[in-house]
């Protein structure tokens, strides 16, 4: 029978013969009442009997169906996996389906979530009460008025290492040209340095190994300041415990580091920048010969005589801050070692260290007044061979040997009191250093010479004829 009513259902219809789906949708010809008089009277075709049963069971799913919301759950998502369903997402009943908040697994009672307070952004359960809360000061809804007064404040981000170093170098390097220790603290103390605090002590002293002895008293100065108000002791010993570490590297660029080093270390405890027992800590426990040198070093300048009050004076005093008589007593030392011992490169040096190039005629000026209150010539030819030197190097530069001969020239009549040959002897040293090229030919014209006198004969009456 089941052969036959897929063979009625797929062949083709003919006048009198419906199918099985137009039953199933519409009302065929016979409607129940006829088909339940046919079956009362006997008269059912077996297609007939089989079109009653599809429809019996027709109405039984859609019964079924209408129903039960979990079959109807069921096949709606069988039918958007099937790719049957074909509502559109931008209608309102797509809209509906995309933001309905029942459970679509199958399970429950098709109500809202949570009773309705779950889920992002929704008020509460109807009825739900909230505790009273005390105001967050970081609360964008925070009430001025009602939470008393706002007080705005500058946010500085701390800096890492390497933006520490590039905005460190800069304020070092500017403070070696001014020396005002005050300004460098005040540019600190806008900077949020945190936990890098004791970076900027270790930054200054490796800056100041490539500078200038007079950049390394200003370095110790600056130390010895911060430590009163911004820097610790702790911060100190931080700092010269990091640069003894990176010793090694610093030997490369600047190979006197460790003796710097210690004499900083020296310097900074005589300042009580760090404690007296900083030396102490490392007895025993440094593996480093470079380290090792930079202690013993410290411990030398401490454990001499009135050690602690020569140590002011370590690095020397820099430049134009040295007292006139100072510099003097420096030049004329200068020059009776190199009398003695004939080193020029020993000379030059020394007088680098003495970073006066404004006061470099008092070298020349010094310089004459040995040659003209020698005996011989050995100071006059050591005295030209060290100004050659001076000039070509460009150490000493033409308005600074300028000056210094001047000078001579004009106090030349109260130094020939002292020494009698002064004039002849200048005449000389003049001559000698314009053959040198030391001098110009203006110069050296304009060197004053004594008048000669000479006396007649007796016959004249002795008359003194000039």
């Amino acid at each position: 029978m089941a052969t036959e009513i897929e063979a009625w259902t797929t062949g083709p219809q003919n006048e009198g013969v419906f199918s099985l789906e137009e039953e199933l949708n519409e009302d065929g010809p016979y409607d129940s009442e006829d088909l339940n008089e046919l079956e009362v009277n006997g008269n059912w075709t077996p297609q007939e009997k089989a079109l009653h049963e599809a429809r019996l069971k027709a109405k039984a799913k859609r019964r079924l169906r209408k129903s039960s919301s979990r079959d109807s759950t069921r096949e709606s998502l069988s039918e958007s996996v099937s790719g049957e369903l074909s509502t559109d997402p931008h209608s309102p009943k797509g809209k509906n389906a995309v933001n309905d908040r029942k459970s679509r697994t199958g399970k429950g009672r098709g109500l809202p979530k949570k009773g309705g307070a779950g889920g992002k952004g929704v008020w509460g359960a109807a009825g739900m009460v909230y505790e009273v809360e005390e105001p967050d000061l970081k609360d964008p809804n925070y009430d001025e008025s009602a939470q008393g007064d706002t007080v705005y404040a500058t946010v500085v981000p701390e800096l890492d290492e390497k933006e520490l170093e590039k905005t460190i170098n800069p304020i070092v390097h500017e403070y070696f040209e001014h020396g005002d220790t005050k300004e460098v603290e005040m540019l600190l103390r806008e900077l949020n340095l945190g936990h890098h605090r004791y970076e900027f002590s270790s930054l200054a002293v490796s800056l100041s190994f490539e500078g200038k002895a007079s950049h390394r008293e200003l370095t110790s100065r600056l130390l010895s300041d911060l430590s009163v108000n911004m820097l610790s002791e702790d911060d100190m010993k931080r700092a010269f415990d990091k640069i003894l570490k990176e010793l090694p590297d610093l030997i490369l660029d600047t190979p006197e580091a460790s003796q710097m080093l210690g004499q900083f270390i020296a310097r900074a405890i005589a300042d009580h920048a760090l404690p007296m027992n900083f030396l102490d800590c490392y007895k025993g426990k440094v593996d480093c010969d470079h380290a090792r040198a930079a202690l013993d070093r410290a411990s030398v300048l401490l454990s001499m005589k009135s050690g602690i009050m020569r140590l002011d004076n370590v690095w020397g005093v820099g430049g134009g801050q040295r007292p006139v008589k100072h510099l003097i007593k420096e030049m004329n030392l200068l020059l009776k070692e190199y009398l003695v011992s004939g080193e020029l490169s020993e000379a030059e040096r020394c007088l680098r260290d003495l970073e006066v190039p404004h006061f470099h005629h008092e070298l020349v000026y010094e310089a004459v007044i040995m040659v003209l209150e020698s005996t011989g010539n050995t100071a006059l030819q050591m005295m030209v061979k060290l100004l050659k030197v001076f000039w070509q190097t460009g150490l000493i530069t033409l308005d600074q040997m300028n000056r210094g001969f001047q000078r001579v020239y004009d106090e030349l009549p109260e130094i020939s009191l002292d020494a009698p040959h002064a004039h002849s002897i200048m005449e000389t040293f003049v001559d000698l250093c314009f053959q040198e090229s030391v001098i110009t030919k203006q110069l050296r014209d304009s060197c004053p010479t004594r008048g000669r006198k000479r006396f007649v004969s007796e016959g004249d009456g002795g008359i003194v004829k000039s």
